[in-house]
């Protein structure tokens, strides 16, 4: 098996380049690299889709998209897109809006955690409708384990999704399109509870923060909600799965500036830190390319 990683000598035989042409990329901030162990190793993956992203034609005409960040709210992201000083502008209303707005190039990259129920994977290209686009790229952010969020001492003792409707309780619910929402719906048919059995808020929340917020102010009993948010409104949590969350966007995206320091930022232990403090995180496997049209 070829090697995750190329030395500078061996990237300089892959791209049929001088060595002292390498140096001069890196020096440039024109080419992935790292610099992790030491010393400069090149991510293949990442050099296919950099030398992927030059190609000559009507795609690298194309004026790149507004550097925005849509798709669904994850406080990791949010927080490593204002220290890493990328100047991405976040416009998170959801997977679905951040699907629709790549697709008519509003936003450079879309966080996502979309679940395909005939596969039970996550955020497959094709159920998404971007099967058809022929330079797009998917790197995995984060693994976020979701669960159910309740009050403080889970009043209610509720322990499964069945026991919403057994307990008559009060569901907080995301918009149709976002990912909590698809996941929801999957939950529940699995337990076997039609909707129409229960209680829902009023009005859908808008992000997970105002999920959550939902619940700690005693206007929802319940809602399906990352770990995460427990911490941050004094909750109680019941884990019930992993999830993949993933960022998608244009190939050439992924080496705008704003892209590349968010992702620069994302190698610092700092950021490390922040994810294990948060909970209910794994960046094991931050930057792995899961799709690459």
């Amino acid at each position: 098996m070829p090697n995750d990683y190329l030395t500078t000598a061996e990237v300089a035989d892959y791209l049929r380049l001088k060595e002292r042409k390498v140096y001069d990329l890196v020096r440039q901030g024109h080419i992935p690299c790292s610099r992790a162990t030491g010393k400069l190793l090149f991510p293949r993956q990442h050099i296919d889709m950099w030398v992927l992203s030059h190609l000559e034609g009507d795609q690298a005409q194309r004026q790149p998209p507004p550097p925005v960040l849509a798709g669904s709210q994850d406080p990791l992201l949010e927080w490593a897109v204002r220290e890493s000083g990328s100047d991405l502008a976040s416009l998170c209303q959801g997977s679905g809006d951040g699907v629709r707005r790549l697709l008519k190039g509003r936003a450079m990259l879309a966080g996502i955690h979309l679940l395909d129920a005939a596969s039970g994977r996550y955020n497959e290209p094709a159920a998404l409708g971007l099967g058809g686009v022929r330079d797009l790229i998917v790197l995995h952010w984060a693994t976020r384990r979701q669960g159910l969020l309740l009050a403080l001492g889970n009043p209610l003792d509720i322990r499964s999704v069945g026991d919403i409707a057994k307990r008559k309780a009060m569901l907080a619910h995301r918009q149709p399109g976002a990912g909590a929402a698809q996941l929801m719906n999957c939950l529940l048919q699995q337990a076997g509870v039609a909707p129409e059995a229960l209680r829902w808020a009023a009005h859908p929340a808008l992000s997970e923060d105002d999920l959550a917020l939902t619940i700690a102010q005693g206007e929802a009993d319940v809602g399906l909600g990352m770990e995460s948010a427990v911490q941050r409104q004094q909750l109680d949590f019941i884990p019930l799965v992993e999830e993949s969350f993933d960022l998608v966007m244009h190939r050439r995206s992924y080496f705008e500036p704003a892209v590349q320091a968010l992702f620069e930022f994302a190698r610092e232990p700092r950021f490390a830190q922040r994810a294990s403090t948060l909970r209910g995180y794994d960046v094991s496997q931050l930057g792995r390319v899961l799709y690459n049209a």
